[in-house]
């Protein structure tokens, strides 16, 4: 294992404080254990809380999302692991302004089970929570079970929808209802080409051979829908431009957000190279590319692939996707 470490057990503490270092007029540690990190400014007087939260080793996932037109607060868990009910709520209880909280997370059953629990006990102190889950990887499950996906790098557009409709004075039940919609019209779906190590662990969490890719793999590991021999990043991106297109489905005269995403070992230069190929076949079909982000903003550690994420826009969705957001690692003017 080739990783810059101290006590692989004191990984995500050490870590969480040192993002807090770096940015402490933005950013600031809460909660008994300080496994939750919230805006400097929470609680917004007036505004719904966004409340999100997860495994480590996800960054900018779930924490570099924290920030002005975006989430107020994240419960951090240790590598690839849930946060508990007690740490989300100690979340819900820093951000709670009396406008409500939205629970903005993935489809995983850990997560499911305890941000459940913790909006059970906000209920009871009298804090009114919604959900909303992120459900965008067709790789996962079959067109009609939706309800069963993972969620993968296509939360980003949650993330700035959501924010941006509590930074507008949305109420919480509006809030939830767009950013529904939004999770909605989200499709993604991921190549891999090489594991990553968790610290704790020390070994890979999976193989895979040299010269080999698997289509669809999930963020932490979880098998796709098939694997073969390395193909050319046109033919990668036209697989997982028509899996995704396929499923909603799109038609002509669509305007989409595309989002490009490196698992954390990838280039961005072959980002780009998926992009251009993506871009292609979106026109081909009649698709118009309102806005780009390519780079790293849902990763998995040290692992080497990407995805691709699409979210179907309509004029709502474009004010809020366009909306002004700032954090440590994402910024929108």
């Amino acid at each position: 294992m080739q990783k810059i470490l101290n006590d692989p057990l004191a990984f995500v503490d050490e870590m969480l404080e040192g993002v807090v270092l770096a940015h402490p007029d933005q950013l600031r540690l809460i909660g008994s254990d300080h496994r939750g990190v919230v805006r400097a400014a929470a609680p917004v007087a007036g505004k719904v809380g966004i409340a999100t939260g997860g495994g480590s080793g996800h960054l900018p996932v779930f924490m570099g999302y924290v920030g002005e037109g975006l989430a107020d607060g994240a419960a951090i868990g240790n590598v690839f692991a849930s946060p508990s009910a007690e740490q989300m709520l100690e979340v819900t209880q820093a951000i709670n302004a009396g406008a409500g909280v939205l629970y903005l997370y993935g489809n995983y059953g850990g997560d499911v089970m305890n941000f459940d629990l913790a909006a059970e006990l906000a209920a009871a102190e009298g804090i009114e929570v919604a959900t909303v889950l992120g459900a965008d990887d067709v790789a996962s499950a079959p067109k009609g079970e939706e309800a069963r996906r993972r969620g993968i790098a296509g939360i980003f557009f949650l993330y700035k929808v959501a924010g941006a409709a509590a930074a507008a004075g949305k109420s919480l039940a509006d809030v939830q209802a767009v950013t529904q919609k939004a999770a909605d019209r989200t499709r993604s779906m991921g190549v891999a080409l090489a594991p990553c190590t968790l610290p704790a662990a020390g070994v890979p969490t999976f193989e895979l051979p040299a010269g080999q890719m698997e289509i669809g793999m999930g963020i932490h590991g979880e098998p796709g829908v098939r694997r073969g021999p390395l193909e050319s990043a046109d033919r990668i991106a036209e697989q997982l431009t028509r899996a995704i297109v396929d499923d909603l489905p799109y038609q002509r005269g669509d305007r989409v957000a595309v989002l490009v995403n490196g698992l954390g070992a990838t280039p961005k230069e072959e980002l780009y190279l998926l992009y251009r190929a993506a871009h292609r076949q979106l026109g081909e079909q009649g698709i118009d590319v309102h806005k780009v982000w390519v780079g790293e903003y849902a990763t998995s550690l040290e692992m080497a692939g990407a995805s691709i994420s699409l979210l179907q826009l309509d004029a709502e969705l474009t004010a809020l996707i366009d909306a002004p957001a700032e954090s440590p690692f994402f910024v929108q003017r």
